[in-house]
């Protein structure tokens, strides 16, 4: 089955409405939506404030629904699409559950783990390495980040 890249049902998009649902509800507005085999399996956006976890990032909560809709923790023929280049801690978890490819939008030059800081993906002790697709509506999804961060000061 072909994935719909056209309209608000394609897994960016998904990752979009998640992040804006994340926004509204006082989280840093960052979202996911995990693919596999043409559909979309799971979708999340971060809850660390409602849930009162530091992991709750949206790429660790779709990863976790992920595997728990294929009932094991490898996620193979998986595509990961996030608003925002992951943290370490999510570029690890992408990782050990063997994502396929990942794609983000913004690049985060300060937080990120992937193209930024530790560079995850980059490092020996990297057991699995996705295919990295970065950038996809960058402008769009820093333009959602400055705009939340811009109501908060």
């Amino acid at each position: 089955m072909a994935l719909d890249t056209t309209s608000t049902n394609d897994p960016m998009s998904i990752a979009f409405a998640e992040a804006e649902a994340a926004g509204r509800r006082g989280e840093v507005p960052v979202g996911a939506a995990i693919v596999a085999n043409g559909e979309v399996i799971a979708r999340a956006g971060n809850r660390t404030i409602e849930l009162s976890d530091p992991t709750a990032h949206a790429e660790m909560l779709a990863i976790r629904g992920a595997a728990a809709a294929v009932g094991g923790q490898r996620l193979s023929g998986a595509d990961l699409y996030v608003t925002l280049e992951p943290c370490a801690m999510c570029a690890a978890a992408i990782s050990f559950a063997r994502i396929r490819r990942l794609y983000f939008a913004a690049p985060d030059p300060k937080g990120g783990g992937v193209e930024h800081g530790g560079r995850f993906f980059s490092q020996p002790t990297c057991h699995h390495a996705p295919e990295v697709y970065g950038g996809l509506r960058a402008g769009e999804a820093a333009e959602l980040l400055k705009a939340f961060f811009a109501d908060r000061r």
